[in-house]
């Protein structure tokens, strides 16, 4: 015996089949071997060797089957709960790693001026980071053709700790408040009865939410349909905030530039990718990072002094609003390569788990209600969904120390204790060697308020101006694309919906509620014009 524990690796993983005894404690990932194994000998989740995969353990060759076949039940139990509830928006997605590099500036500017995040305070640091890309409101196995937004979710695996940037490819969104996610989620999706999507639904809703009448113009054009997730943009779409060591906040924007470039679809061009080929996104991406052809995208931010800015005729929170860039231009801060596909979709991409309330110091929440409302939604989303412990897997834990009086839950399978901790304190404080407060890195930002509790939407609301301008920067092919698809989308819903829409689009800009306007009685007289042949060629057999 003493000559075999002699023979071992330190590690205790020999790996040789001998059947050595046991001697040194396992992991998750053991690697030792019984007498006969060899490294890819399949066993059942327990460790035991299996020698028939085919058949279950029968009375006679025709059964009937007995209960202890554990292999079976073993086996047929986990199929039974391959898959984890699918999320309720962003279901259907692709993902790839990637590393961040930083500038070390913002701009020309020293970044240390605005935050005290140290992934971004020197030249050439490098971040390892997982890339999420989804759509949002179609099932996990819909076409990645369909007219949707595309969620960009990058997690930072930061020297501090995971730093979780959830957004979209567009820089807007429909709605300003949280307390309305349920309900255009709701809109969005299959009638609850019919369980078909249909535009009547979709426009009830909007008809009814002029603050997303931006969002519309974008989503109804070309830019509703990235080509792929190489050449589309990506947006943090909220407000947050850069703290530097003093205190001192500024508001930040987020944005990715594709170095690809961006490419979009029209609806006829998507629909003939579709007839071929439901899977193209996902294709692309994973075929480019296999052959070498790393997608690389730009971070660029926009900044401002933390503050209400009377000066704007838009609340700088406000979600539905896009920042000019002529008053606060795109800052450079860093480039991402993605390089590295999945080794396991299910292990990564599906069970990748973002949230907005994950930041790093230097980095803060600001008081954009839809962005407070979807931090609780979107980590509490993923405890029901993947687990208690979902950080806990390796593609969502931090690389870094982790240390928490955090205990149990369904499947924990190891205690963030740290070296020399008492295993018996799982409390702080403590005089009994137990955990403690890490040194503050700077001054804590300390935002003042002088207002009553109430329950109102944003003094500035500006629904249109922004609509229109977007409206008018779009190409003749993508404005032409745009009132086609609303048409199409319109024809369908009720009379009174239509013309609500109209009047909206009419505020946006004349041009674009006229042309809805006439698409809309153009649509409705073939529909007549069809019915009255219809009837006719009945009459006409009879």
């Amino acid at each position: 015996m003493a000559q075999d524990q002699q023979d071992q690796p330190q590690n205790g993983h020999s790996g040789n089949g001998t059947g050595t005894a046991v001697t040194v404690a396992g992991t998750s990932h053991d690697e030792r071997t019984a007498a006969g194994e060899q490294s890819q000998t399949i066993t059942t989740r327990q460790g035991h060797p299996v020698t028939n995969n085919q058949n279950t353990r029968t009375v006679g060759n025709r059964g009937p089957v007995t209960l202890e076949n554990y292999h079976f039940l073993e086996k047929i139990s986990h199929f039974d709960r391959e898959r984890v509830p699918e999320r309720v928006v962003h279901a259907r997605g692709a993902g790839a790693h990637g590393v961040f590099k930083a500038y070390g500036k913002v701009g020309n500017e020293p970044i240390e001026q605005y935050t005290r995040a140290k992934l971004f305070n020197t030249a050439g640091k490098e971040t390892p980071v997982f890339v999420r890309f989804s759509s949002v409101i179609h099932g996990g196995h819909s076409p990645e053709t369909l007219r949707d937004p595309r969620g960009f979710a990058v997690k930072f695996y930061t020297e501090d700790g995971n730093w979780d940037m959830v957004g979209n490819n567009l820089k807007v969104f429909f709605i300003r408040d949280a307390m309305k996610f349920p309900d255009l989620v709701h809109a969005f999706k299959p009638d609850p009865v019919t369980n078909r999507q249909d535009g009547g639904r979709i426009f009830d809703f909007i008809s009814n939410t002029p603050e997303a009448m931006h969002m519309i113009t974008f989503l109804f054009s070309p830019w509703g349909i990235p080509a792929n997730y190489r050449q589309m943009q990506g947006s943090g779409v909220n407000t947050y905030k850069w703290v530097n060591k003093e205190g001192v906040a500024h508001l930040v924007k987020y944005h990715w530039e594709p170095k690809q470039g961006v490419k979009n679809l029209t609806q006829p061009e998507a629909e003939a990718i579709q007839a071929k080929n439901f899977n193209h996104a996902t294709q692309d991406l994973y075929d480019h990072i296999k052959a070498g052809d790393f997608p690389e995208w730009e971070l660029q931010v926009q900044l401002m002094p933390d503050g209400y800015h009377e000066e704007l005729d838009f609340d700088p929170l406000d979600d539905t609003k896009i920042w000019p860039e002529d008053q606060f231009p795109l800052l450079p801060v860093g480039v991402m390569t993605l390089n590295k596909n999945p080794e396991n979709y299910f292990a990564e991409v599906e069970q990748v788990a973002f949230g907005t309330g994950v930041l790093v110091d230097g980095l803060d929440f600001s008081d954009d209600k839809m962005l407070q409302g979807r931090t609780f939604s979107y980590s509490d989303t993923q405890r029901y969904r993947v687990g208690t412990n979902y950080l806990q897997l390796p593609i969502n834990a931090p690389k870094k120390h982790v240390a928490t009086n955090q205990r149990d839950g369904q499947m924990a399978y190891h205690v963030d204790t740290a070296p020399g901790q008492n295993p018996h304190v799982n409390y702080e404080p403590s005089n009994l060697s137990g955990l403690k407060e890490a040194a503050p890195s700077g001054q804590e930002h300390e935002p003042e308020y002088n207002a009553k509790l109430v329950r109102q939407t944003l003094d500035r609301q500006n629904n249109f101006k922004q609509a229109g301008v977007r409206y008018r920067q779009h190409t003749e092919t993508e404005r032409n694309d745009l009132i086609e698809n609303l048409v199409g989308a319109l024809s369908g819903a009720e009379k009174v919906v239509q013309d609500k829409m109209v009047a909206l689009f009419t505020q946006c800009d004349e041009d674009y509620g006229r042309r809805v306007r006439e698409g809309l009685q153009h649509a409705a007289a073939g529909s007549n014009g069809q019915a009255a042949t219809s009837q006719q060629m009945v009459k006409e057999q009879a």
